[in-house]
């Protein structure tokens, strides 16, 4: 599902799938999710899939065959992770700044418990 962040929902769409593409997701098979699977999954109209898939084109990130479907290029994992390394920054930053605020609840919790 896109949220409004400032950037074009066939760009969250695009980083999603740029993301999972460097985690393996689709190492297996090579192939994309189909347009009609973008739409449900992220809840976008077909026009933003299919933007979605052309940016990964575009990127040399996958190809596209009519009739076929969006397949990966044979480097498209090693590319998607030198693709957006800031993104994946910015990304560690943010589950740190989430665990360090649980901590300091655990903490908080642990003392409650320890003073009664």
């Amino acid at each position: 599902m896109v949220e409004w962040t400032g950037k074009f929902a066939y760009q969250q769409v695009a980083d999603d799938l740029r993301r999972r593409i460097a985690d393996g997701e689709f190492a297996d098979t090579g192939q994309l999710p189909s347009l009609a699977q973008l739409q449900r999954a992220y809840e976008v109209t077909v026009t933003v899939a299919r933007a979605a898939i052309r940016q990964l084109t575009t990127d040399g990130l996958a190809v596209s065959h009519q009739g076929k479907g969006a397949f990966l290029t044979p480097d498209a994992g090693r590319a998607a992770q030198l693709a957006d390394p800031l993104g994946t920054v910015a990304g560690l930053r943010e589950e740190v700044a989430q665990l360090r605020s649980e901590v300091g609840e655990l903490r908080q919790r642990v003392a409650t418990l320890e003073g009664n």
